[in-house]
């Protein structure tokens, strides 16, 4: 049998197709959505304390502000009463993203970060915006209330 074969036959196996328990989330820390709005927030950070990009004061508050605002939505939104009230807060997050990647074509227009930086960057908001959004849909298929 080589190695092709194997590998297919591994996979046909009941236990390896198992679906792991879910991880229980007991702090805002633990999502996946907020812990790539982290990342991306030191990156956007970082980016905003280059030359020219430092000086444009409001794009640099704006974009900063608006990738901060995907985790601490995330924060904000964790300690709602119900799953409903914690998909608005994590919609909320999702717009921050948009607002980040739209104010990324900004810094790349005005030659503050150049086409790597925007790739890379704007990657990484798509990143987090697609965690958040298969969160909100975990959220939206659970039946169970939330716990806290």
């Amino acid at each position: 049998m080589n190695e092709e074969q194997r590998t297919k036959n591994n996979a046909q196996r009941p236990e390896n197709n198992a679906q792991r328990p879910p991880m229980k989330i007991e702090r805002f820390e633990d999502i996946e959505g907020w812990k790539a709005g982290r990342v991306l927030a030191c990156e956007i950070y970082s980016a905003s304390r280059m030359p020219g990009f430092a000086q444009d004061y409001g794009l640099k508050d704006q974009i900063q502000r608006a990738s901060g605002s995907i985790m601490h939505n995330i924060a904000e939104g964790f300690d709602a009463g119900s799953n409903a009230e914690f998909v608005r807060f994590l919609r909320y997050s999702q717009r921050s993203c948009s607002e980040v990647q739209s104010q990324l074509y900004v810094a790349l227009d005005q030659a503050y970060i150049n086409e790597t930086q925007f790739q890379k960057l704007y990657k990484m908001t798509a990143h987090a915006k697609a965690k958040v959004g298969g969160f909100i849909a975990y959220l939206l298929k659970s039946d169970a209330p939330r716990e806290k």
